[in-house]
């Protein structure tokens, strides 16, 4: 057996290698290394896979998130309610334009943030919500949209653990992951359902207006080469990885679907375990699987279970060990008794497209040993 890895890029290299290696010599032999024919194709694809979506790359999820916040006019002081369990980049945008971040806890089973403390954490300075779909399912966002519309908050959705997830309204309607609020932002980072080989974002709206002033913030602030009618960043996509993502993005929902299969046979095996807990799955959304994580029980020292099958061979991940209302730099006082304890016992094994029925088995093994 091969050494096992959290996310296997080499074997999805190898089955897309031609397509690639031939994108990358067209783009080395032109040297159209910005704004190339590539970005413009895959900008194009994008869309059209989320339904007419305008789409607008840029350099990386994080700035994503800030060219979102910096399109709406959001004013320093306003406050930004997010959730305290997710990676740091959500907060981090918050802050660095002066924003206030305002976190709450989130829900025990999806880990995703709670509507109803969204609605008790609103006050008059609030101007936006920035729900996480995490690890690869959408937040509840049909009450989120119904209380954002009715105190006027914009909604920027966080999908970069969920591009290719679906959610379904109480009326049966479908909408996908990134789609649904004012604006979405995701990441292309290599680790990605999506991702590329550097780093890479891109900004989703169906705002007409929206979409001309995020173009414009996403370049220098300009729509005409040096009349700057914004101020804005220099954040983009650069044509060698949109090669990448136009290659991949025609198998997303097959690697949703291989993630899903693999996810649905770890769970299936440790539905017994009486010491873990499997993800659940939203009833209202459909999983990717950015990540498979597992709640451990009360005493299961989390440490010596990671040494155990790092001894043999397993990577394992925490995900995330500090929450964002104890970190140093956004820290603030709240009652936050899930995510609490989601850091000290959660955990992620090995989850990406690549897994193979023999390799799930060995890792099943071995977590089932632990307590043997």
């Amino acid at each position: 057996m091969q050494g096992i890895q959290m996310v296997d890029l080499k074997t999805q290299y190898a089955s897309l290698k031609t397509e690639i290696d031939t994108g990358i010599a067209e783009v080395l032999k032109t040297a159209t290394f910005i704004n190339g024919p590539a970005v413009k194709e895959f900008q194009q694809d994008l869309s059209s896979y989320l339904g007419g979506t305008e789409v607008i790359p840029c350099a990386n999820g994080t700035d994503a998130l800030q060219i979102a916040m910096m399109a709406l006019d959001l004013q320093p002081g306003d406050e930004v309610i997010t959730a305290s369990f997710t990676y740091v980049a959500t907060a981090e945008v918050i802050a660095l334009l002066k924003l206030k971040p305002v976190l709450v806890d989130v829900d025990p089973h999806t880990f995703n943030i709670r509507v109803d403390l969204v609605e008790k954490a609103i006050t008059a300075r609030t101007k936006a919500i920035v729900p996480v779909h995490l690890f690869g399912q959408c937040a509840d966002m049909e009450p989120l949209l119904a209380l954002a519309k009715k105190h006027n908050l914009y909604v920027i959705e966080d999908t970069a653990q969920a591009i290719g997830a679906t959610y379904t309204f109480s009326d049966g309607t479908q909408a996908k992951a990134g789609t649904m609020g004012t604006i979405g932002c995701t990441s292309f980072f290599p680790s990605k359902n999506l991702g590329c080989y550097g780093d890479g974002g891109a900004i989703f709206t169906r705002d007409a207006e929206l979409t001309k002033k995020i173009r414009m913030i996403a370049n220098h602030g300009q729509r005409i080469q040096y009349y700057h009618d914004e101020i804005g960043v220099n954040s983009r996509l650069d044509t060698l990885q949109a090669v990448v993502l136009k290659a991949k993005l025609p198998h997303l929902d097959r690697y949703n679907s291989t993630r899903r299969w693999a996810a649905d046979y770890y769970s299936a095996a440790f539905a017994e375990v009486p010491w873990l807990t499997p993800p659940a799955v939203a009833s209202n959304s459909t999983h990717v699987f950015h990540q498979y994580t597992l709640q451990l029980g009360e005493g299961i020292d989390r440490q010596a279970l990671r040494d155990h099958l790092a001894a043999k061979g397993i990577p394992s991940m925490i995900y995330y060990p500090v929450p964002l209302h104890k970190q140093k730099a956004y820290a603030q006082e709240g009652h936050y008794p899930v995510t609490e304890k989601l850091c000290a016992t959660v955990m992620s094994l090995p989850m990406h497209s690549e897994l193979k029925e023999e390799v799930l088995d060995y890792i099943i093994e071995q977590v089932k040993a632990f307590k043997a």
